[in-house]
């Protein structure tokens, strides 16, 4: 059955909640990663945040951290959490070491060789591969939710670049002006299948520090986190 050109569909990437990271690594997808308490209360947040909503399927990045953050979101609708492996962080080389120019990676020459495209990036997953995977699974949130309403827990690169794409911008970027701060909602409102109007809100803004709200400088272990 093809589906209608009129129904609207609102699909939301959630960005998961704060890291218990107490090394400052650049964690990426590596296992054993979980919500610190304050990110448990950035997720109950947005789980408040959107109970009224017609939220109808969700579904997560199989990375600890994300299902932690889509967990009191299922409960509060009574759904199960499904499981897409496209919404998981982007690679990067430098996965499990600090990433800092005096005390982390970008102090030994021998990682030097990984810096040399910023517009693919050389360092990781290219934002095309990026698109490709986060495309398809929003689309298949859209299809599960249609005329409804999905959420869908991501990591703020792929969040980012996805959105970057939707509105037409350029992939690659200044890493501190990425608008995705932790627990944030970018929403994708569908018409049929065509994405018509993206949105982004903050529901835990006041939970989380300054020095990582959207806009701020990075700190040692946050980037694509």
């Amino acid at each position: 059955m093809s589906a209608d050109p009129t129904e609207l569909t609102v699909v939301h990437l959630m960005r998961h909640g704060e890291v218990h990271n107490p090394e400052g690594v650049l964690y990426g997808r590596r296992p054993g990663y979980h919500l610190s308490e304050l990110g448990r209360q950035m997720a109950d947040r947005v789980a408040d945040h959107l109970s009224g909503r017609d939220i109808r399927h969700v579904v997560a990045s199989p990375l600890e951290r994300a299902q932690e953050t889509a967990t009191p979101i299922a409960k509060a609708f009574s759904l199960d959490i499904a499981t897409d492996p496209r919404l998981i962080e982007a690679a990067n080389i430098f996965e499990g070491k600090t990433f800092g120019v005096g005390d982390g990676a970008l102090s030994r020459p021998a990682n030097w060789k990984y810096l040399t495209n910023p517009f693919r990036p050389s360092w990781g997953e290219p934002y095309v591969d990026q698109v490709v995977r986060m495309m398809a699974a929003l689309g298949a949130a859209r299809d599960a939710a249609r005329g409804h309403e999905a959420v869908c827990v991501s990591h703020q690169l792929p969040i980012w670049i996805v959105r970057s794409y939707a509105e037409r911008r350029r992939l690659w970027h200044d890493p501190r002006k990425r608008q995705c701060t932790l627990a944030s909602v970018t929403s994708f409102t569908f018409q049929g299948d065509e994405i018509v109007s993206v949105g982004y809100s903050e529901p835990a803004i006041d939970l989380v520090p300054a020095r990582l709200r959207a806009g701020a400088k990075p700190v040692r272990g946050s980037v694509g986190a």
